[in-house]
């Protein structure tokens, strides 16, 4: 796993305050999707203001239509309500699934907390089946902690 290898790299893009948070997280996207071979879209989802929905931020990977996405809906819809971690080894086996692309096979999404409140979270699509372990997991809550420290200093 290449997760030792990124931590620093996802820490010197998050500590360049020459560019906005939003970018600064956009090239967090694009460094995990680029260097793990199965993290094939990622992306960060945040509450969207206090409507109870999730308002796409910044991604890696093809576009998507689901920019918006209703609490209790999806994947991302559940861990915005669980406050938990949300393993996917086969989305044909979830029927509240909102699919993104046919060639998803797979999906993580981790919640991301700030001052103890779910505030948003990442998201990953893999095309490979069952692809992600308990390493992904360990690996991206640590991402989701370096952007919370971001998001504070900003606010």
């Amino acid at each position: 796993m290449p997760f030792q290898k990124l931590k620093p790299q996802v820490e010197a893009i998050l500590e360049n305050k020459k560019l906005s948070v939003e970018h600064r997280l956009t090239q967090v996207c694009e460094l995990l999707q680029e260097n793990v071979p199965y993290y094939d879209w990622v992306g960060f989802y945040f509450k969207n203001g206090d409507r109870d929905e999730l308002k796409l931020h910044s991604f890696a990977g093809e576009p998507t239509d689901h920019t918006i996405i209703p609490f209790g809906k999806g994947i991302c819809g559940q861990v915005a309500v669980s406050n938990k971690n949300f393993v996917v080894p086969d989305v044909k086996a979830q029927n509240n699934y909102i699919a993104c692309s046919i060639y998803v096979k797979a999906e993580i999404v981790v919640p991301l907390f700030l001052n103890g409140e779910n505030i948003g979270q990442i998201d990953i699509d893999s095309h490979t089946e069952d692809p992600f372990s308990h390493e992904d997991e360990v690996f991206l809550e640590w991402v989701n902690k370096k952007v919370a420290e971001v998001l504070e200093v900003g606010s």
